[in-house]
């Protein structure tokens, strides 16, 4: 917005407008109440000299900082009206310097796309070339494009202004909330609209996921890690902007995977996940096998592997059955858990 655009608008337009100015005028103790017919410089011309002086209130200073946070705050909203979301990886180089010999490697919005390889590969550099939108200035020289494009560096390095969101395989809150307080604190920082629906449908879907439920009175600090988890890939899938989704690890976390996936999924992001697990590598449509830094190969899932996965998936149902049992102090019998056909 230009200067003589914002200084036509009333403060009332100003914040139908752009309804997080509101909290601006606050946080620079600017008093509007009243007064939100006139224009910013009426505002100004028509306040005690006491209270601007009180305030510590730089007038030409506030009105450019205005335009300037008007302008980064439309930036963000319009870089996360991209709907294409598509990935491009080129390559860059192994450990030792040998040029990695794939072409590139795309994906698109709905993809589930598995990184395996041993630990130390360098699984997690992909996730970090991936993360940051690498232009041959990582470790591993790879380029990266989002939606076609080199990402600016505000892109790139802004923390509030991030086409990818990963998910760590370590997760510890440390605010003081109830898992309510922290959801209403995240959408409210969104803005989004029916702020309420939003936080239930997140708390529903984060308890779907959990081993075991959770109130949305609980202290956010008191969730085990699996709830921790959950909650944290639920709101990700339903209130982040970030359509790119990174996760390290997710076997581990006390989850339903395949409903975590799905609802990923079902959200339109892109879901990248570094796993030992063979359940989660088979769930992908593809899965990228990295050795000694560098990717070695890119392999598709085929229908024997999804034959397989439907046998590793029953073993597991059977697995997470014995663990829950034993967890509410039942015991189990060997006849009922291996019976012959």
């Amino acid at each position: 917005m230009s200067l003589d655009n914002l200084l036509r608008l009333s403060i009332g337009e100003l914040f139908l407008k752009f309804p997080y100015t509101k909290d601006f005028f606050t946080d620079h103790l600017v008093p509007y109440e009243g007064h939100e017919n006139y224009t910013v410089n009426q505002l100004f011309e028509n306040m005690d000299e006491e209270v601007i002086e009180d305030n510590a209130i730089n007038t030409e200073l506030f009105i450019t900082s205005l335009v300037e946070y008007i302008e980064l705050m439309s930036s963000y909203f319009a870089s996360n009206q991209e709907t294409e979301n598509t990935i491009t990886i080129y390559p860059g180089f192994y450990k030792d310097g040998t040029k990695e010999h794939f072409k590139k490697i795309e994906i698109t919005k709905g993809d589930i796309v598995s990184i395996v390889g041993p630990t130390g590969s360098g699984k997690s550099r992909l996730l970090a070339d991936i993360e940051w939108a690498a232009n041959m200035d990582t470790p591993t020289k790879r380029k990266v494009l989002i939606n076609g494009r080199v990402l600016e560096p505000h892109e790139r390095f802004s923390a509030s202004n991030k086409l990818v969101a990963q998910l760590s395989q370590n997760m510890n809150f440390v605010m003081d909330l109830s898992v309510y307080e922290f959801l209403d604190l995240h959408a409210s920082s969104r803005m989004v609209e029916n702020k309420e629906q939003i936080i239930a449908k997140i708390f529903d879907k984060a308890n779907e996921l959990a081993g075991e439920g959770f109130s949305k009175d609980v202290p956010i600090t008191e969730l085990s890690g699996g709830q921790s988890r959950a909650l944290m890939i639920a709101d990700t899938a339903i209130l982040s902007k970030a359509p790119i989704i990174l996760i390290d690890e997710i076997e581990n976390a006390g989850i339903d995977r395949k409903k975590a996936l799905d609802l990923l999924i079902g959200e339109d992001k892109i879901v990248l996940m570094s796993t030992h697990d063979p359940i989660l590598a088979l769930m992908g449509d593809k899965r990228i096998v990295i050795n000694n830094g560098g990717i070695e190969t890119i392999i598709e899932t085929s229908k024997d592997e999804r034959s397989i996965l439907s046998n590793l998936e029953e073993l597991d149902k059977t697995l997470m059955d014995m663990r829950n049992r034993l967890r509410y102090g039942k015991r189990l019998k060997f006849e009922e858990e291996f019976k012959h056909e």
